[in-house]
């Protein structure tokens, strides 16, 4: 069974960084595909970040390149999400996601999902 569990979220002041967590299991980690989705309150889910196991291609969406950065730790079958320069749009609940295809942003791509971890940026 493939499981995904969603860490780090927090109450953070606007500059300030943040890391989450994906710790993966039930699935070979290096064939998956992980990406992070983000919904704010009253907009739609939007991908924010993705990265390709197999190659370690990493994929960012235009409203977070430069200031966060995903990266893959295959010993501890986790993905993380490294988020600096917060500012008050990037308050949403954060979601992982895994796919066995290539990285998407249509969320419709993925199969598994994790809860969700809410990030909060206080200006």
């Amino acid at each position: 069974e493939v499981q995904l569990q969603a860490s780090g979220g927090g109450l953070v002041q606007a500059g300030e960084s943040l890391r989450l967590s994906c710790a993966a299991s039930g699935f070979t980690f290096d064939d998956y595909a992980v990406a992070w989705f983000r919904q704010a309150p009253g907009k739609e889910r939007e991908g924010v970040s993705c990265i390709s196991n197999s190659d370690g291609s990493t994929y960012y969406a235009d409203s977070v390149k430069g200031r966060f950065l995903i990266s893959s730790d295959d010993a501890k079958n986790t993905v993380y999400l490294q988020m600096s320069s917060l500012n008050s749009e990037d308050t949403a609940v954060y979601y992982c996601a895994a796919t066995i295809y290539w990285c998407s942003w249509s969320e419709h791509h993925y199969n598994d999902w994790g809860q969700g971890t809410q990030v909060t940026v206080s200006s």
